[in-house]
């Protein structure tokens, strides 16, 4: 069977997503489009690229994450500056050793631009905070008067997977000046409209890191941290609660993973596992009765 393909974001808890590829490998689904928001747009972007779930589950195996952080050089080893550098350059974290991992990683298959994709095989999310407004890449990169077909898919990614204070935003040129990109969960972290627009050419399997409505536990919100948490939740799935309906969860797999963190960048090899494992049952679960509608 071919699908179109949507993955919410979620962090580092996208390791779930290797067992869910595994399991629908072994059924023969395969993947003509793919889109997604921070760790899914990261794995949208390896299907997109031509990486077989084996291979992807060999790179992020061998990948040691906390390698991927990179605090300014001269904070380094002084704690008390690295808020100074929050301050001054909103992330804790620069994002240029992640974005050249993608680069690197994507090379291997001759991919580094979208240019070196078929039009429409990837579409990503980010959040322009300058202008208010979602963006989805490469669609929406001519409104900044860049041509897409030469941007590269590294740097939409770096975007996409912008968590706000944890690394620095992407600044882009739009004419009149620079907006600051980041994450794009903060506006959709599960972008099922991209290819559910009314124009359908095949079904749309979307994989979401969390239960389903049914299941979603209330938040509780006892202290101030609990708030930030509830509000940042509350911002980032809204939109997507909004358009997601009964009839578009009977063609998400969702992969309830909220007790782990999506910044966990020291995650060790059990835990990595579990998650695989919880990817896989609930694939498996998912697919003994789905029927695609579309």
């Amino acid at each position: 069977m071919i699908v179109d393909g949507v993955f919410s974001g979620g962090g580092i808890k996208g390791f779930a997503y290797v067992g869910a590829l595994q399991v629908l490998e072994e059924r023969g689904i395969q993947f003509q489009r793919v889109a997604g928001t921070s760790a899914g747009a990261i794995l949208a972007s390896f299907i997109a690229a031509g990486f077989s779930v084996k291979e992807i589950e060999g790179i992020l195996d061998e990948l040691d994450v906390s390698t991927l952080l990179d605090p300014p050089k001269l904070f380094f080893n002084i704690p008390f500056f690295k808020w100074i550098n929050l301050y001054r350059r909103l992330g804790l974290y620069r994002g240029k050793t992640l974005e050249k991992w993608f680069y690197q990683k994507l090379a291997t298959k001759g991919v580094y631009t979208f240019g070196d994709l078929q039009r429409g095989a990837l579409k990503l999310v980010a959040s322009d905070l300058t202008n208010g407004r979602m963006i989805v890449l490469p669609d929406d990169l001519k409104k900044y008067g860049i041509d897409s077909k030469k941007f590269p898919i590294s740097r939409a990614l770096r975007m996409s997977c912008g968590i706000p204070f944890f690394f620095e935003p992407v600044y882009l040129k739009n004419g009149k000046g620079e907006s600051v990109i980041v994450d794009g969960g903060v506006l959709s972290n599960f972008p099922m409209w991209i290819y559910d627009n009314g124009h359908k050419e095949r079904p749309v399997l979307g994989m979401k890191l969390s239960h389903n409505s049914e299941e979603m536990p209330p938040q509780t919100i006892d202290n101030a941290i609990e708030l930030f948490e509830g509000l940042f939740a509350t911002m980032k799935d809204a939109h997507d609660k909004r358009y997601i309906s009964r009839k578009h969860e009977k063609n998400i797999i969702f992969i309830p993973v909220e007790n782990y963190s999506a910044t966990q960048f020291d995650l060790d090899e059990e835990t990595k596992q579990q998650l695989i494992s919880i990817g896989r049952e609930r694939t498996i679960q998912f697919l003994t009765t789905w029927s695609p509608i579309w």
